[in-house]
């Protein structure tokens, strides 16, 4: 299968860069190497598992949208909020493994405003900041390309069927961070919350993870999710990255434009790759 030979796994624990198919790591390949996108995120990006599909992230549908020669390293971690990411050492692992050349799609928000929570809270104004300037900074250090991505609107309608958002000033801090540093943006707050207000709140259903019981061996009860995805949601919200993200090296222009993927194309491996 064609993702067998581009999706780069990494094991962020104990630093070590695993690769399908014996493709050579963003450290070892040296001169001509292939260019690499690294993604610092939380449980909407990650990469899950075989015994929890077909719930996905939009990082592990992301090579859907590249071509070949592109890796991706998805490191995004479930519950992390930009200061848990970077005080987990999760950011210097990322920053140890990225070269020249190299991009680094940042998007965090979701766990940043648990306010019960001082091991992951970041005040939007301030504390958000400064926790990103930490990942922008420090790929422009490495002479990467950092790329600030809004947090994924989650599914959150009223009784009218009317879609609103659930994020508070998050993205907006982040939208005027990206002006302030002159970093790159993905707005894909404002993008995923105008295609889930499209499709409504049925229709949405099929792009969250929200499954029948007995409609999936992996969730036998059944499961009603207004946060993650279901394959099908994760790679229409890589769809929507990739297409905002005109720096991103790789931009399958073809796979854009295709309107139907099938859900298999994406690859469960055995274990989450960023928690094992």
């Amino acid at each position: 299968m064609r993702l067998d030979r581009r999706v780069l796994l990494r094991g962020v624990i104990g630093g070590a860069i695993a690769g399908a198919s014996g493709m050579a790591t963003p450290a070892a390949a040296g001169k001509g190497r292939r260019r690499t996108v690294f993604v610092a995120g939380d449980s909407t990006a990650a990469t899950y598992a075989a015994a929890e599909s077909p719930r996905a992230g939009w990082g592990q549908a992301l090579p859907v949208f590249l071509k070949p020669d592109i890796d991706v390293v998805n490191a995004a971690l479930s519950g992390a909020s930009s200061k848990s990411f970077a005080d987990l050492g999760r950011l210097d692992q990322i920053l140890a493994a990225i070269r020249p050349g190299d991009v680094l799609l940042i998007s965090f928000g979701h766990n940043d405003a648990k306010i019960e929570d001082p091991a992951r809270y970041t005040e939007p104004w301030t504390t958000f900041h400064d926790h990103l300037r930490l990942y922008v900074d420090g790929a422009r250090a490495a002479h990467a390309h950092p790329i600030l991505v809004t947090p994924v609107e989650r599914r959150r309608f009223t009784a009218d069927g009317v879609a609103y958002q659930s994020h508070g000033e998050y993205p907006a801090a982040m939208r005027a961070l990206a002006a302030e540093s002159r970093t790159k943006l993905v707005d894909l707050t404002a993008l995923s919350f105008a295609l889930w207000g499209e499709l409504g709140p049925e229709a949405t259903k099929d792009h969250f993870l929200w499954l029948d019981a007995g409609e999936s061996a992996n969730y036998p009860a059944g499961v009603s999710d207004n946060t993650h995805f279901q394959a099908h949601g994760a790679i229409e919200v890589a769809r929507l990255v990739v297409r905002a993200g005109r720096t991103i090296p790789g931009r399958d222009i073809a796979a854009l434009h295709r309107q139907s993927i099938p859900d298999n194309t994406l690859i469960w491996p055995p274990t989450r790759p960023a928690e094992s």
